[in-house]
């Protein structure tokens, strides 16, 4: 069975999401004969490479929020990632996300980008040093992915290396119908929009696994929380 997964490093409902999937997954007593595999959704398609800024500008600017209503929204991502034994810092840099999805789908044909994905997770919220216009930070996080340094330097390099497979994927969950992020489709047969609870990742799982149905979405932005164009609140 194949999961698809799409998401942007820069959604932290991602972040906590893939962490209540895991958890669901490795309780999922067919877990050997499942199949993970990445998709890309950049949250800010066309955001310049250079054009990095702290998120809570981004939020006062695209949410309209005042720099109290961003705070709190950061405090309380970082109560819900606890809640997932994640940590995460409040305040972090935002940037466009174009090269880190190209990297990645060099990752996924080395066979690495499972160990990718969770390292960009962890140096985007749970690390100080800014991921975003640093190539070389990007290249250690492959490195330590298990890629090699020069070829990852050099997809890095080439603006046109595995840009169509980033643009296939995002037409695809237009296709799809996906407005937000994380997406999951389980065996294109079942869909769970949003950082659903373990337990809905769990029923997905077990109702793909044994129903080969057209797919059904569950799951909306306003009960699953999902990162869009306009940011990633957090309900108070």
């Amino acid at each position: 069975m194949r999961v698809e997964i799409w998401s942007d490093i820069t959604c932290p409902w991602c972040y906590v999401a893939q962490a209540r999937f895991e958890k669901a997954l490795a309780a999922f007593p067919h877990r050997e004969a499942v199949e993970v595999v990445h998709k890309s959704f950049e949250l800010e398609p066309g955001r310049g490479k250079a054009d990095v800024e702290p998120i809570i500008k981004v939020l006062m600017r695209g949410k309209g929020w005042s720099e109290a209503q961003a705070l709190a929204n950061e405090k309380n991502l970082t109560r819900q990632s606890a809640g997932e034994g994640l940590p995460y810092v409040q305040g972090r840099d935002h940037g466009g996300t174009f090269d880190i999805h190209r990297l990645l789908h060099f990752a996924k044909a080395q066979g690495r980008q499972h160990e990718l994905v969770g390292l960009l997770y962890r140096a985007n919220f749970a690390e100080e040093r800014s991921l975003f216009n640093d190539d070389e930070r990007l290249v250690e996080l492959a490195v330590e992915a298990g890629l090699d340094a020069g070829a990852a330097r050099a997809v890095l390099a080439d603006p046109k290396a595995y840009a169509e497979d980033v643009r296939a994927d995002e037409r695809e969950a237009a296709q799809l119908g996906a407005q937000g992020v994380p997406f999951f489709v389980f065996d294109r047969t079942y869909g769970v929009s949003g950082a659903q609870p373990v337990d809905a990742f769990s029923r997905a799982l077990a109702q793909a696994w044994g129903n080969r149905s057209p797919l059904q979405v569950v799951g909306s932005g306003a009960g699953g929380h999902v990162c869009g164009p306009d940011g990633c609140p957090v309900p108070h």
